[in-house]
Protein backbone atom coordinates (compact mmCIF):
# COMPACT_ATOMS: atom_id res chain seq x y z
CA UNK A 1 0.00 0.00 0.00
CA UNK A 2 2.88 2.55 0.78
CA UNK A 3 4.36 2.01 -2.92
CA UNK A 4 1.44 1.89 -4.47
CA UNK A 5 -0.69 5.12 -2.77
CA UNK A 6 2.54 7.02 -1.75
CA UNK A 7 5.33 6.45 -4.11
CA UNK A 8 7.39 5.31 -1.21
CA UNK A 9 9.72 2.74 -0.81
CA UNK A 10 9.50 0.81 2.56
CA UNK A 11 13.10 0.20 3.69
CA UNK A 12 12.64 -1.71 6.67
CA UNK A 13 10.14 -3.46 8.75
CA UNK A 14 11.03 -4.73 12.63
CA UNK A 15 8.92 -6.51 14.96
CA UNK A 16 9.25 -8.89 17.85
CA UNK A 17 9.14 -12.17 16.05
CA UNK A 18 5.75 -11.85 15.26
CA UNK A 19 5.22 -14.96 12.95
CA UNK A 20 3.05 -12.77 10.55
CA UNK A 21 5.64 -10.38 9.58
CA UNK A 22 8.27 -12.89 8.50
CA UNK A 23 7.49 -12.88 4.97
CA UNK A 24 11.61 -13.38 4.05
CA UNK A 25 10.29 -14.24 0.25
CA UNK A 26 8.48 -10.61 -0.36
CA UNK A 27 11.35 -8.73 2.14
CA UNK A 28 14.11 -10.16 -0.40
CA UNK A 29 12.07 -9.61 -3.53
CA UNK A 30 11.44 -5.94 -2.38
CA UNK A 31 14.60 -5.37 -0.99
CA UNK A 32 13.56 -4.94 2.35
CA UNK A 33 15.55 -5.25 5.34
CA UNK A 34 13.64 -7.32 7.97
CA UNK A 35 14.99 -6.70 11.55
CA UNK A 36 13.21 -8.66 15.01
CA UNK A 37 14.10 -7.27 18.41
CA UNK A 38 13.90 -9.61 21.16
CA UNK A 39 10.01 -9.98 22.84
CA UNK A 40 9.43 -8.52 25.65
CA UNK A 41 12.07 -6.03 25.72
CA UNK A 42 10.85 -2.62 24.62
CA UNK A 43 13.76 -0.82 25.80
CA UNK A 44 15.42 -2.21 22.86
CA UNK A 45 12.80 -0.47 20.39
CA UNK A 46 13.01 3.03 22.00
CA UNK A 47 11.86 5.09 18.68
CA UNK A 48 8.37 3.43 18.62
CA UNK A 49 7.95 3.20 22.78
CA UNK A 50 8.56 7.18 22.84
CA UNK A 51 6.13 7.60 19.88
CA UNK A 52 3.54 5.34 21.82
CA UNK A 53 4.46 7.27 25.55
CA UNK A 54 3.65 10.54 23.28
CA UNK A 55 0.27 9.33 21.87
CA UNK A 56 -0.57 7.99 25.17
CA UNK A 57 -0.19 11.51 26.75
CA UNK A 58 -1.25 13.82 24.62
CA UNK A 59 -4.67 11.15 24.56
CA UNK A 60 -4.81 11.28 28.57
CA UNK A 61 -4.67 15.19 28.19
CA UNK A 62 -7.38 15.47 25.91
CA UNK A 63 -9.38 13.34 28.33
CA UNK A 64 -8.64 14.83 31.44
CA UNK A 65 -9.09 18.51 29.90
CA UNK A 66 -12.77 17.41 28.55
CA UNK A 67 -14.10 15.11 31.44
CA UNK A 68 -15.23 12.80 29.09
CA UNK A 69 -16.06 9.17 30.21
CA UNK A 70 -13.58 6.36 29.31
CA UNK A 71 -15.46 5.08 26.89
CA UNK A 72 -14.48 7.52 24.33
CA UNK A 73 -10.73 6.73 24.60
CA UNK A 74 -10.52 5.74 21.37
CA UNK A 75 -11.45 8.58 19.94
CA UNK A 76 -9.12 10.66 22.20
CA UNK A 77 -6.55 7.74 20.79
CA UNK A 78 -7.39 8.50 16.99
CA UNK A 79 -7.84 12.32 17.77
CA UNK A 80 -3.96 12.38 19.03
CA UNK A 81 -2.72 11.03 16.36
CA UNK A 82 -4.40 13.02 13.65
CA UNK A 83 -2.91 16.08 15.64
CA UNK A 84 0.48 14.65 16.07
CA UNK A 85 0.63 13.69 12.34
CA UNK A 86 0.07 17.62 11.27
CA UNK A 87 1.80 19.38 14.22
CA UNK A 88 5.38 20.18 12.37
CA UNK A 89 8.82 18.34 14.08
CA UNK A 90 12.34 19.67 14.12
CA UNK A 91 13.18 16.21 13.17
CA UNK A 92 11.82 16.59 9.83
CA UNK A 93 13.17 19.99 9.19
CA UNK A 94 9.76 21.56 10.61
CA UNK A 95 7.77 19.81 8.22
CA UNK A 96 4.78 17.65 9.70
CA UNK A 97 4.41 13.66 9.06
CA UNK A 98 1.41 14.46 6.82
CA UNK A 99 3.46 16.80 5.00
CA UNK A 100 6.36 14.42 4.18
CA UNK A 101 4.01 11.43 3.27
CA UNK A 102 1.48 13.53 1.27
CA UNK A 103 3.55 16.05 -0.21
CA UNK A 104 1.33 18.57 0.44
CA UNK A 105 0.15 21.07 3.50
CA UNK A 106 -2.26 19.48 5.81
CA UNK A 107 -5.14 21.53 5.77
CA UNK A 108 -5.91 22.20 9.49
CA UNK A 109 -9.88 22.97 8.83
CA UNK A 110 -10.98 19.13 9.30
CA UNK A 111 -9.82 19.52 12.97
CA UNK A 112 -12.47 20.25 15.82
CA UNK A 113 -13.15 20.85 19.41
CA UNK A 114 -12.04 17.64 21.69
CA UNK A 115 -13.76 19.42 24.40
CA UNK A 116 -10.53 20.63 25.62
CA UNK A 117 -8.69 23.90 27.25
CA UNK A 118 -6.44 25.48 24.43
CA UNK A 119 -3.74 27.61 25.06
CA UNK A 120 -1.87 29.17 22.32
CA UNK A 121 1.16 30.83 22.83
CA UNK A 122 2.09 33.42 20.22
CA UNK A 123 5.12 34.64 21.92
CA UNK A 124 8.73 34.78 19.93
CA UNK A 125 11.23 32.98 22.51
CA UNK A 126 14.02 34.99 20.93
CA UNK A 127 12.45 38.38 21.11
CA UNK A 128 12.62 39.83 24.45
Amino acid sequence: MVETHFEKKVKIIRSENEPKFMLKELYVDKGIIYQRSCVYTPQKNGRVERRHQHILNVSKALMFQSKLPEKYWSYAVLHAVCLINRIPTMILHNKSSYKILYNEVPDLSILRFFGCLIMCNTLNPLKR
